[in-house]
Formats: C-alpha cells, sequence, structure tokens
C-alpha cells in the first residue's frame, strides 16, 4: 500500500479513543505543567494533612500515618480546563472513603451537615467540590504517579485525584480538607471558573 493510501486509511478510520475525549479536548502524550504561584517544595516526611471544619474533632495526618492507610492504585483518564486530555494516567494513594474511615475511627469521623468539601494546599490555593463527589471509589490522596513517587511539579507529595471533573479541582501540594454545611467558591471559582467543572459539559467557566 502506498504512502498516500495509508494516509487516506488512517485519516477515514475512527479514532478508538474518541469516546474517552471530552469536546474541545485534544490529547497529548506529555504531562503539561500549569501552576499558578511559586511550586511549594515539601518532603515527604514534612507533609501533613489537616482535616477540619464540619468533623467532630479535628486532626492532623502525617505521611506515615497516610501510608499505613490501605493502598489503592487505579489507572484512569484525566482532563485540564486548558483543553489537554491524557488518557490511562496510574496514581498510587489512598482512596477518600478509606482515608476517612481511618479518621472515624480516630476521632468520629464527620459532623452532621457536613455537605461541601474545600481542598487547602500548601502556598494558599484552595478548590471546592461537593462531598457526593469527593467520596467516590475513584478519588484518591495520590502520592505515587506511573510507579514514582509524584513529582513537586504535579502535586507532591501528595494530591488529590478526582478524575471525572477538571484537574484544577484535584488539588496539587494538599495539606488540607475543610468539611463545610454550605459551599464556597475556591481560588479559580473566584476567579471565574466553573463552580463544578464537568469536562464532558465543558464547564470551564462561570456563566
Amino acid at each position: 500500500m502506498s504512502l498516500f493510501n495509508k494516509l487516506k486509511k488512517a485519516s477515514t478510520e475512527p479514532d478508538p479513543n474518541a469516546d474517552r475525549v471530552p469536546a474541545g479536548q485534544h490529547l497529548t502524550k506529555g504531562f503539561p505543567v500549569l501552576t499558578y504561584g511559586p511550586t511549594p517544595e515539601i518532603a515527604q516526611q514534612e507533609w501533613t494533612c489537616r482535616v477540619f471544619g464540619l468533623v467532630k474533632e479535628e486532626t492532623v495526618v502525617s505521611w506515615d500515618e497516610l501510608m499505613a492507610m490501605p493502598q489503592t492504585t487505579l489507572t484512569r483518564d484525566i482532563h485540564c480546563v486548558t483543553t489537554w486530555s491524557k488518557l490511562d494516567t496510574t496514581w498510587t494513594g489512598v482512596r477518600v472513603k478509606d482515608f476517612l474511615a481511618a479518621i472515624e475511627e480516630r476521632t468520629g469521623g464527620l459532623a452532621e451537615g457536613a455537605a461541601h468539601v474545600m481542598q487547602h494546599s500548601y502556598g494558599g490555593y484552595t478548590t471546592n467540590v461537593p462531598l457526593a463527589d469527593f467520596l467516590e471509589d475513584e478519588v484518591l490522596l495520590a502520592h505515587t504517579y506511573e510507579g514514582r513517587p509524584l513529582d513537586r511539579e504535579h502535586g507532591g507529595p501528595v494530591r488529590l485525584v478526582l478524575p471525572k471533573l477538571y484537574f484544577w479541582k484535584s488539588a496539587k501540594w494538599l495539606n488540607g480538607i475543610e468539611f463545610m454545611r454550605e459551599d464556597q467558591p475556591g481560588f479559580w471559582e473566584r476567579h471565574g471558573y466553573h463552580n463544578y467543572g464537568d469536562p464532558w459539559k465543558e464547564q470551564r467557566f462561570s456563566e
């Protein structure tokens, strides 16, 4: 088959990944780094996560405590609001469900009325998500990407991975989880980004 015919055939064959890429997105083989402000540098052993707000008792989780919790590896597609998508990314960490089960055993868990979550990061970044989405099985406090410790440029030592929403909703350098009764916008949400951020509905910006 000539090169022309090969190219013609390739252009007419359906893309096997088309149903995995939301409208307005393009695939990338790299992993673009997009960050607001300076990149924090936190050693693993110095990492902590404060759990506060509508909880029965505020607590702080250390790196060693996180690593002692059940560990899960998941492969998921991710989508950035800046229009790139990356398929089959593999993350290892602690499911939020398992994290909160450990917190509940230690402090009694969430207080009545908790319905929303604000993620807090080293450096002051925040982003909000509904508690129901935060508790889904595929949501991780991730410390490993593709079998290697998570690079600081991508949010290490620990970031959230919530693949169903645009990736700004998966806070890098996570160091606080605040449970709230009422929804509140985080950093980008206050600056014009959509409050929810569903890539399949192209919820990039507030209306």
